[in-house]
């Protein structure tokens, strides 16, 4: 099973990403566990400056944008 991190304050953005993150597992057919973290202090440990971030299994795949659902299918398979 993915891990997959949604790093931001629960903005606009942010939802939007986990948002495209879910349709991308859907599409893909694989399970994934999607959680928010969204205290500044936990963000920072990733050494995430900019959100939204995505993270998979541990590592930050991007930063500072909103991925589309087909980029974020690139991290996954």
């Amino acid at each position: 099973m993915k891990k997959i991190q949604i790093l931001g304050p629960g903005c606009p953005k942010c939802k939007l990403l986990t948002a495209n993150a879910e349709q991308a597992a859907r599409e893909l057919g694989i399970e994934a566990e999607i959680s928010k973290v969204e205290k500044i202090s936990d963000i920072m440990k990733f050494g995430v400056m900019t959100t939204p971030a995505l993270v998979v299994d541990g590592q930050v795949k991007s930063a500072g944008k909103v991925l589309s659902a087909e980029e974020i299918k690139k991290h996954l398979a």
